[in-house]
């Protein structure tokens, strides 16, 4: 009995709990994803000058010497880039990411003008704009707080750029020009991203590695000078110098390769 005592008194030899460390997520790796948002121009204001004689014409308000036509709708498009974290958890972020986008922002506007002190027919002016297709590659760069990232960013910007001007007196076309081409610029910014848990509902790939943000992107591809020459009317005909300038606000989900 007193053997049975003492082997009830020493102490119960069980085996350690066993340690697991928490993931720390970084955001280091290749990602893709999509985007949708609304977008509007700014500096959209068309401006014509007449070449020689044919500036009377603007003077005298028979042709508008400043249009504006403002443009706005839905973009909507893609993404790919690289992150590169120094130290996981918080620190600083660098990036690049390229993104092409569908811009529906096609506008016209058509102006009828009577004034016989100057012109005994009646004028129509009209007016197109378009930018349909913007794409961009741009640095980035941003401090992540563990699953939040704020950055900025900045870059090469390129899209496809159209611009048509009719001026008819009475029925007959009597100058027109038209322009459709690839133009270039810079485009710049800034936005949030936030790491998906992998218990979200919104995460439908149950991984770690899905992120959504909310960005803000301004792009400038510069001025243009139209010719709207005479295809019967007197003269040589008239400039109209535009800007292709504006700015997106949009959302989007990207999905990076790899957990942590």
């Amino acid at each position: 009995m007193s053997t049975s005592a003492i082997a009830a008194d020493l102490p119960r030899r069980s085996a350690p709990p066993v340690f697991t460390p928490v993931p720390v997520f970084a955001w280091t790796g290749a990602y893709f994803g999509i985007n949708a948002g609304y977008a509007y121009t700014e500096s959209d204001t068309l401006r014509t000058v007449g070449i020689g004689a044919l500036q009377a014409n603007v003077v005298n308000d028979l042709r508008r010497p400043a249009v504006p036509l403002a443009q706005d709708g839905f973009s909507a498009g893609g993404q790919v880039g690289y992150n590169f974290q120094l130290t996981p958890g918080s620190g600083v972020v660098f990036g690049l990411e390229a993104d092409a986008q569908y811009m529906d922002l096609q506008r016209s506007r058509t102006e009828t003008i009577f004034r016989p002190a100057f012109n005994p027919n009646i004028l129509t002016n009209t007016y197109r704009a378009d930018l349909d297709f913007l794409g961009t590659v741009r640095g980035r760069i941003g401090y992540a707080f563990d699953r939040v990232l704020v950055y900025g960013t900045g870059g090469f910007a390129y899209g496809n750029v159209s611009q048509g001007v009719t001026f008819q007196t009475a029925a007959p076309i009597t100058y027109a020009g038209s322009r459709s081409q690839i133009e270039t610029g810079y485009a710049y910014g800034g936005g949030i991203e936030y790491a998906l848990p992998t218990d979200s509902f919104l995460n439908f790939f149950r991984s770690s590695a899905v992120t959504i943000k909310g960005e803000y992107l301004r792009y400038d591809l510069g001025s243009r000078t139209l010719l709207v020459a005479s295809t019967g009317g007197p003269g040589v005909g008239y400039n109209v110098t535009s800007r292709t300038e504006g700015a997106i606000a949009r959302a989007g989900i990207n999905f990076k390769f790899g957990t942590y």
